[in-house]
């Protein structure tokens, strides 16, 4: 490979908010790595859970991601 392709960025990345992170944070973050955001997502963060001896899955939580397109 070419050293010019070896330090190309991803054309779209994504960025997931992380606990104790607001969406500011998230998008400074994005924002600083030289991304805009294009598009966004929740996903759910599912659990098993035990009741009356059968397991079932239940959401935890929204789970909110960012695609970013780079900037050239």
């Amino acid at each position: 490979m070419s050293e010019a392709f070896m330090g190309k960025k991803q054309t779209k990345m994504r960025y997931y908010v992380e606990d104790g992170e607001t969406i500011d944070d998230c998008l400074d973050r994005m924002k600083k790595d030289g991304y805009i955001p294009v598009r966004r997502m929740e996903e759910p963060v599912l659990k098993e859970v035990k009741k009356n001896g059968v397991i079932e899955v239940e959401v935890a939580k929204q789970r909110i991601c960012f695609e970013g397109k780079f900037q050239s």
